[in-house]
């Protein structure tokens, strides 16, 4: 997915690439800049963001922006999976394996299934890291009620009882801005 706009690379663009290959945090760009100062102490922040940007259009990172509080950057351009924490924002990459992947099927049956000509997905999972976890920090309470599971204490109309105890808790988040289930 490289751009057409052939650009030539600087020394700066080559660190900053180099900065975000060798981290394997997905770093923001405040991240990267302290990074990059230490080999090239006069960059200023705002040739780092550029040339992030230059990167992000050529393919040479992937720029990982919709839902975040801060841009985050990824030198890994192999097709994989991210977890995120809500509490930290911190992202890690998923172990997962093409044999592991049930995704790959749903995206084949989706496929088959509309008039769609299916080239990739979006999917992130989110959870709460072991360092906040560590803090005491859980994952905050949903509402029940959007899930359509009653809570703990209650029955829902047809008699069902709630989940007491289990600790089961669903819910449906729609993503407003990319109108994608998330």
């Amino acid at each position: 997915m490289h751009s057409d706009v052939i650009q030539r690379t600087t020394r700066q663009r080559q660190v900053i690439l180099e900065e975000v290959k060798r981290l394997r945090t997905h770093p923001t760009a405040d991240e990267i800049y302290e990074r990059v100062r230490v080999r090239l102490p006069r960059v200023s922040l705002g040739t780092v963001y550029r040339n992030l940007d230059v990167l992000a259009a050529n393919g040479d990172i992937v720029k990982l922006a919709p839902g975040r509080a801060q841009m985050r950057f990824d030198g890994n351009l192999e097709a994989h999976y991210h977890m995120t924490c809500i509490h930290c924002g911190r992202i890690e990459d998923l172990p997962l394996t093409a044999s592991d992947n049930p995704i790959d099927i749903l995206e084949k049956m989706t496929s088959h299934l509309t008039k769609y000509g299916v080239f990739g997905h979006k999917l992130e999972f989110v959870g709460v890291c072991t360092e906040c976890t560590a803090k005491g920090l859980r994952f905050p309470e949903m509402d029940t009620v959007e899930s359509g599971i009653p809570s703990e204490n209650e029955d829902d109309a047809s008699g069902r009882q709630g989940k007491a105890g289990m600790g089961i808790r669903v819910s449906r988040n729609i993503n407003k801005e990319e109108g994608y289930d998330i």
